[in-house]
């Protein structure tokens, strides 16, 4: 189903990025990463770094010629802790990395395939752009932005040939969960997945051409019962924000 599709993906060289382009490229499709560094598991690379808008300029310019069948927007960077000790450098980053590079990306591939009337948007967000965690408000919100970034364009899109899929997972066990985090996830029993599960599970959805992709349980519950009822999550998850807190008084 995916050989030869010419596949553009960011974040290839972490964890998660590497175990999904490898999947692809497994599967004859001819896997392009972007970011800062290479990724043995791409056929080939382009250097761009997408957390300055500079980067994300030329990155944009770079593939904007290109054929692309799809693109997944992996990359992600992400802050533990109160908002207020986030550095101001690093939480400019986070929101040009975790959406506006995504965004640009998408404006830069999405006119070739409108033109061929087939494509595919994949934007990999998290469980916490729809239960807004408390010491990762950054990482929330632009994740949040990503999901309603997803949802409006798949409307935009109805009809032309290209599909829109947005997948959540909730933890993974990869460098970008930090010491801190470990320690959070002991003290509130948070579940972290293995890398190789969500990586399957992403690619399961590409081949599904899935719309929204919600994993993990209850996480995936609670999405739907934020949605509907925020207070009663407010309260359940309020002890655990607690003990969040309390990583950071010492």
């Amino acid at each position: 189903m995916l050989e030869r599709k010419s596949i553009l993906i960011t974040g290839a060289s972490g964890g998660l990025g590497a175990l999904v382009a490898g999947q692809l490229a497994a599967e004859g499709a001819h896997v392009v990463a972007l970011g800062r560094r290479r990724s043995a598991a791409a056929d080939d690379f382009l250097q761009h770094d997408l957390a300055t808008p500079e980067g994300i300029e030329a990155a944009a310019g770079a593939v904007a010629n290109g054929r692309w069948d799809i693109l997944i927007n992996l990359a992600g960077v992400q802050h533990f802790g109160p908002v207020e000790a986030e550095d101001p450098q690093d939480l400019l980053a986070g929101y040009l990395v975790n959406l506006v590079a995504p965004i640009r990306l998408t404006q830069a591939v999405l006119p070739g395939m409108r033109a061929r009337g087939s494509g595919q948007i994949v934007n990999i967000g998290s469980i916490f752009g729809s239960i807004n965690f408390a010491h990762f408000a950054t990482y929330s919100s632009a994740k949040a932005g990503l999901r309603g970034f997803s949802q409006a364009l798949r409307r935009e899109l109805a009809g032309t040939g290209v599909d829109v899929t947005y997948v959540a997972p909730r933890a993974v066990r990869t460098a970008m969960v930090s010491d801190r985090v470990l320690e959070f996830a002991k003290l509130t029993q948070m579940r972290i997945d293995p890398p190789e599960a969500t990586a399957r599970r992403i690619v399961s959805a590409i081949h599904a051409r899935r719309r929204d992709v919600y994993l993990g349980f209850p996480e995936a519950f609670f999405v739907r019962l934020n949605a509907l009822l925020p207070d009663l999550v407010d309260r359940a998850l309020s002890a655990n924000d607690r003990k969040a807190a309390q990583l950071f008084a010492r």
